[in-house]
């Protein structure tokens, strides 16, 4: 029988493999799931298909809640799948949902919510979602979408506000894309996450800062590092030296 719950992860890592299938949904906060050595943030609009019997280590950051919809072997070949779906659970896979199927979950995780645990109503939104994912799995990969991201621009916006945190979700509105999917199309683009590219154009304007004499704590807070020890410790390990190295090398150049 399909069961579907609600679920709050431990910040310790776990690890375990079961003889059903698992679909889970980022619903608050963030987890972290690795399936055969291939490790994902699985957010809000992000999930995971795992495969019956595939060792998978998973762990909370912070508060969380997430989906979970097990699925024994025998109840998915009994499910009105389309062919291709029975195939769904060939291999593990992470997805993101689009915003029509992020509306849909919010709706079905408060009908869980509000739903005892052993009526009928549980199957039947585990198997909903099931079913939305199988066709989502069936379209082509939308690649048209990574020519709205335009880096000059947000290169632009991110030198502006450089003093300040800048998030994701305000990256994202400036593309027209949900936070989760700018997120997957900016790291297809890039190869490094949207956090990542941030403080990587922090690091490269503070070097440039240096050698025009600023100081460490001017630079720190300019470009929006917490505090002067923050900026040095991510400065040495992005650019394998110390800021204070990094000058004297620049001014004896």
């Amino acid at each position: 029988m399909t069961t579907t719950e609600l679920l709050t992860l431990p910040d310790t890592a776990n690890h375990h493999d079961h003889k059903y299938h698992q679909l889970v949904f980022g619903l608050e906060g963030k987890t972290e799931f690795d399936i055969q050595g291939r490790g994902e943030h699985v957010g809000l609009g992000q999930g995971c298909l795992v495969p019956s019997s595939t060792d998978h280590a998973f762990c909370g950051i912070g508060n969380n809640r997430i989906v979970v919809i097990n699925i024994p072997t025998e109840a998915l070949d009994a499910m009105p799948l389309h062919a291709q779906a029975t195939h769904l659970f060939d291999k593990a896979s992470y997805f993101t949902l689009d915003n029509q199927r992020q509306v849909l979950l919010q709706a079905i995780c408060h009908e869980i919510k509000n739903t005892p645990a052993n009526s009928p109503l549980l199957q039947a939104c585990g198997t909903t979602l099931l079913l939305s994912i199988q066709n989502l799995m069936r379209q082509p990969t939308p690649r048209k979408s990574l020519a709205y991201i335009d880096l000059a621009a947000l290169d632009l916006h991110i030198q502006l506000n450089m003093a300040r945190k800048i998030s994701i979700a305000e990256l994202a509105g400036l593309t027209f894309l949900s936070p989760s999917h700018f997120h997957a199309c900016f790291k297809e683009k890039t190869g490094v996450t949207p956090h990542q590219y941030v403080l990587q154009k922090r690091l490269e304007y503070s070097k440039q800062k240096l050698a025009c004499g600023w100081t460490i704590l001017q630079i720190a807070e300019h470009c929006g590092f917490s505090s002067q020890s923050a900026f040095t410790h991510a400065f040495r390990d992005y650019f394998q030296t110390t800021p204070g190295r990094c000058r004297k090398t620049s001014t004896e150049h």
